[in-house]
């Protein structure tokens, strides 16, 4: 924190029975956790560093026992915290609040545009507008992943199918291969655990491996 309340009155009402220089300890305690919101270092020559008093170092320590808390990880002070926890909160809803104003304003930029354009003449038919219609790599896409046993990573695995240009008949390859491959002890061990991510198995090309005794026994070394 750069920036704390300081009441003056309560302050006062504290501290009248301190030294000049015990005053100015407190006083350089109290800026230094509010600006670092950590607590004060337990030893201390460092705090004594910290707070450029190197020669006041019982003057340190009976600041620090007395305003303070020792806790096994440093010194803090309970008002301290609750300040730095205070000031956290209202930061936190000051971004809430700005967020909200902004959506707010961008909503309200977009409905002005929608109003707009629905002043100018229409030179569209609306009316045989066509649905969207699915790209054929998606539809090869749905087909293998319905046939693929292992259901993990279906984006990265969709990314991995589009950069293989997967035809009709490649994909029919990958199927007939899906299908021998399930039949292995590698994909049926352990209810299927060493079954490649469907990633990976598009990555390495596995729909090109021999079913053989070999490939049965070996276990993959990337899933």
């Amino acid at each position: 924190m750069h920036y704390y309340q300081f009441n003056i009155g309560d302050y006062q009402s504290h501290t009248s029975h301190l030294s000049d220089i015990e005053d100015l300890v407190y006083r350089r305690l109290l800026d230094w956790t509010y600006l670092h919101e950590k607590p004060i270092p337990l030893n201390i020559d460092e705090v004594a560093r910290n707070i450029r008093m190197r020669t006041h170092s019982e003057s340190i320590a009976i600041v620090l026992r007395e305003f303070f808390i020792c806790m096994d990880y440093g010194w803090i002070s309970e008002r301290v915290l609750k300040e730095v926890a205070k000031a956290g909160d209202k930061s936190r809803k000051a971004s809430e609040s700005a967020k909200i104003r902004w959506d707010a304003n961008a909503l309200r930029l977009q409905s002005d545009s929608n109003a707009t354009q629905d002043t100018l003449p229409k030179t569209q038919d609306t009316v045989h507008k066509k649905k969207p219609q699915d790209k054929p790599a998606d539809l090869l896409f749905d087909e293998f992943w319905k046939a693929y046993p292992k259901k993990q990573g279906k984006d990265l695995a969709k990314t991995s199918f589009v950069k293989r240009k997967v035809s009709k008949e490649l994909l029919q390859q990958m199927l007939q291969a899906i299908e021998q491959q399930k039949s292995t002890d590698q994909w049926k061990k352990e209810s299927g655990q060493f079954i490649p991510a469907p990633a990976t198995w598009l990555n390495q090309g596995r729909w090109q491996d021999e079913i053989t005794s070999a490939y049965q026994s070996i276990l993959p070394r990337c899933i």
